[in-house]
């Protein structure tokens, strides 16, 4: 266990909640790797990164720990927590049981108007595979992904998920990017969408199932998933 610099992170744009924000920009940077298992950060260091104090990082950091994904070390910091393949293994298993199911359920009542956002959120994906920056492409897949469940109309589902997805560690996202794969891998989002529009619930369905297969293989490290 080492205390380490903090990697190069994006800088904190202007948001109503500034704790909620940097919580969902470290969330992202430990789920793609960039904040690295086991290792020790520091909030002063953190702060600096994003440009900010550490008080709104310490804090947002004590949010992360209810989430199981860093655990504080006294007067050092907070430690990024591992994840065994065992444990993506799981975590795969049930969002499969989940996640395409619920995307099948929701095909019939995505209102028309929805997809130009939906759209959007698509397409913030493929851009910041295009910059080549991690977090972001994290927290945009984060963002689109619970506002598609959303249409499902059940809240307890998409809390489930999105615990879930925060536990997930996606190491292989850098191999990816340096392969040219995570451009592909952020257009299937627009695939997804395109079965939803055209109202196929089986093709929609079977596209979720292929996304998260590529979770637990080539995102997270590993040969690509079988599923």
């Amino acid at each position: 266990m080492s205390l380490a610099p903090v990697p190069e992170l994006p800088g904190i744009g202007p948001r109503e909640n500034l704790r909620d924000r940097i919580r969902a920009a470290l969330r992202a940077a430990i789920i793609s790797g960039e904040l690295e298992p086991g290792v020790v950060y520091s909030a002063p260091a953190l702060g600096t990164q994003f440009g900010v104090s550490a008080t709104p990082v310490r804090e947002a950091m004590l949010d992360l720990v209810k989430e199981g994904l860093v655990v504080p070390q006294p007067n050092k910091g907070f430690r990024v927590t591992e994840v065994s393949e065992e444990d993506l293994d799981h975590l795969a298993a049930v969002r499969l049981l989940i996640e395409p199911r619920a995307v099948r359920e929701s095909v019939s009542v995505i209102p028309e108007d929805d997809f130009s956002g939906l759209r959007r959120l698509a397409q913030d994906i493929v851009d910041a595979a295009e910059r080549g920056d991690l977090v972001g492409y994290v927290e945009a897949d984060h963002v689109f992904h619970l506002t598609l469940l959303g249409y499902s109309r059940n809240p307890v589902l998409v809390d489930v998920v999105s615990g879930l997805r925060s536990r997930t560690r996606l190491l292989g996202l850098t191999p990816l990017l340096q392969s040219g794969r995570l451009g592909r891998s952020a257009a299937e989002h627009h695939e997804l969408l395109d079965f939803i529009q055209a109202r196929d619930p089986v093709g929609a369905e079977l596209m979720m199932h292929r996304h998260i297969g590529h979770v637990r293989g080539l995102w997270a490290g590993g040969a690509e998933g079988t599923t």
